[in-house]
């Protein structure tokens, strides 16, 4: 690994000065951020990482006389060039020809492995992860929120696919409950059985609208509680037309998903744990954890000296479960099949009360895995519309993206022939999307703005498919570069030691967006290589410099562009070649 190996040879030299096993300062060795502006050394040590004495004097005073006392001590040799002090760090300059060298050899040799087997990964043990996203409700609006689940919990399950972990991909449908009392009623009245096999997501929505603006009605309301009575008790027609909303809907899922470039490995729903939440009511009560109300309903206490200042309600008064009950029951069936290490659930902000009230339950039920029970929410998005008005299924929203795209495409002057322009247009438009949803804190609201989004200078989701476009018609015009024949020494412009030290850097940012699931660390990442391979670009030509120079020129943009396409892999972005 380029970076491991420099930090390993910086550790065994201040190991030694510093009477300290190199594995203990190996972390606190980081590539320096690259500047636009001036040129900085490779990495920092951080002189405060090794104070343990905590009376020591922390001050910046301080800490500059130990950084620069340290850097005295230290020499120069084969891999690092130079030594100088910052505030309370020392810095190393890794010597140009061996940086250039070793992350070209590294880059190419991995590629979509490049720092993957970091040793910064060293002590993280691969595991299995269950992560339960997107989970639309059928027959109900796919919204906005709906959209950041799927895309977040996409990466999540990427990022820890790559770093070499078990990964089950659950989407837990809302196919329960008493809106299907509700649809069944309606679907006698209003459904038609060909729209519900050519659009049954639309079909059903439509026929849950109209069947809801006859809901005031005693007689309908009766007639939706006997249906999804029916519906518990087995009954076969009923159940028969419920399975066909259930499994023609997840079809049409199934290929939306597609678009998105996403796969489940499993298609679970709340219908799956009626029974089994009656057993985790049973449980409960044998516990004596269930305590009944004046109403007849079931709660478990959750407050800490018992006097029911926090609760949570998992009974209703007949007796049948809530939406927590089935979720308590989902968690324990999942425990049991897969035997996670960890389960995580990707839903907004909104829910966390109750995935805290989930997860406090099944510890006081004696689980202790609960504790590597995970909620991973997202903030909300206010003003993602269509042209047609506010955004009901999903399908809208990539329509959406790549209609616009398209349409800036046709209107760009230096948009080329490409072979499927609609393809491209859709895969461009959903880098828009995600990058724009990825650039600040998950937790975080923010404005979603179609303009903002598709701008192809800037921050954009369309810049890094453009530089990705670019970067690889270079490689089809001038062919791919042979890395035997690259003569280093033609590669210390600062606009190339830039994109190395950059490149360099790849290692530790996975391994902070692996620590805290924030994709947005890779994106900024990725953003600055974009900006710094277009500098490059401009400034280091491959055309009309002498053979050497363009093959030396060729790998680093080749070194760029592979980099830069397993970073939007991770994010859940399809790189294009044309555009």
């Amino acid at each position: 690994m380029a970076a491991c190996s420099f930090r390993r040879s910086i550790a065994s030299q201040l190991s030694k000065i510093l009477d300290l096993p190199p594995e203990n300062l190996i972390k606190s060795i980081s590539a320096v951020p690259v500047s636009k502006k001036r040129q900085v050394a490779d990495f920092q040590f951080s002189v405060d990482s090794i104070t343990e004495d905590r009376s020591s004097d922390h001050s910046a005073q301080a800490l500059q006389l130990r950084a620069q006392m340290l850097a005295e001590k230290l020499k120069r040799d084969a891999v690092v060039s130079e030594i100088s002090t910052g505030p309370g760090t020392v810095n190393f300059t890794i010597n140009r020809e061996l940086l250039a060298k070793t992350v070209l050899q590294q880059v190419l040799k991995d590629g979509s492995e490049y720092e993957i087997k970091s040793e910064l990964f060293s002590t993280v043990p691969r595991q299995k992860a269950v992560i339960e996203f997107s989970s639309p409700n059928i027959a109900k609006k796919f919204h906005i929120g709906h959209l950041r689940s799927t895309i977040i919990g996409n990466f999540i399950a990427n990022l820890k696919v790559a770093l070499g972990h078990q990964v089950t991909r659950i989407n837990y449908l809302g196919d329960w409950g008493m809106q299907f009392g509700l649809l069944g009623v309606g679907f006698q009245q209003f459904g038609d059985k060909e729209k519900l096999k050519s659009s049954p997501l639309q079909h059903l929505f439509e026929v849950y609208v109209q069947i809801n603006k006859a809901a005031e009605d005693e007689n309908t309301r009766k007639l939706a509680s006997d249906f999804f009575r029916k519906l518990e008790e087995h009954d076969e027609e009923t159940l028969s037309l419920w399975k066909q909303f259930r499994s023609f809907s997840i079809e049409e899922y199934i290929r939306i998903y597609k678009r998105l470039g996403v796969h489940f490995d499993e298609y679970s729903g709340e219908s799956f744990y009626q029974e089994k939440s009656q057993e985790v009511l049973k449980m409960l009560e044998e516990k004596g954890l269930l305590q009944k109300t004046m109403k007849g309903t079931g709660i478990v206490d959750l407050s800490e000296k018992r006097d029911l200042s926090s609760f949570s309600t998992v009974m209703r008064s007949d007796g049948t479960s809530l939406y927590i009950t089935r979720d308590l029951a989902a968690a324990i069936d999942r425990m049991n099949k897969h035997n996670c290490d960890s389960m995580i659930y990707v839903t907004d902000k909104s829910q966390s009360n109750h995935f805290q009230h989930l997860f406090q339950i099944l510890k006081l039920m004696g689980y202790d895995w609960a504790e590597r029970c995970q909620h991973v929410s997202f903030g909300l998005v206010q003003g993602m519309k269509t042209r047609r008005g506010e955004v009901i299924f999903l399908e809208d929203v990539l329509d959406e993206a790549r209609s616009r795209m398209l349409q800036n495409m046709a209107s760009a002057k230096t948009t080329k022939e490409i072979e499927n322009p609609a393809d491209t247009a859709e895969k461009i438009g959903l880098a828009a999307l995600i990058i724009q949803d990825f650039q600040g804190l998950l937790s975080s609201d923010y404005q979603f703005s179609w303009d903002r989004a598709l701008q192809s200078r800037g921050d954009t989701g369309v810049f890094l498919q453009y530089t990705h476009a670019r970067l690889h018609s270079l490689e089809q015009m001038h062919g791919n570069a042979e890395l035997t024949a690259v003569n280093v020494a033609c590669l210390q412009e600062p606009e190339a030691i830039s994109v190395l030290q950059h490149l360099l850097r790849y290692d530790e940012v996975l391994y902070r967006s692996s620590q805290d699931l924030q994709p947005k660390h890779i994106v900024s990442y990725l953003l600055t290589l974009s900006h710094l391979a277009a500098v490059a670009h401009k400034t280091l030509l491959v055309k009309g410099s002498t053979p050497e120079r363009a093959q030396a020129r060729l790998c680093l943009f080749q070194a760029a562009r592979l980099v830069l396409a397993n970073g939007m892999k991770l994010l859940g972005i399809t790189p294009v070649t044309q555009m």
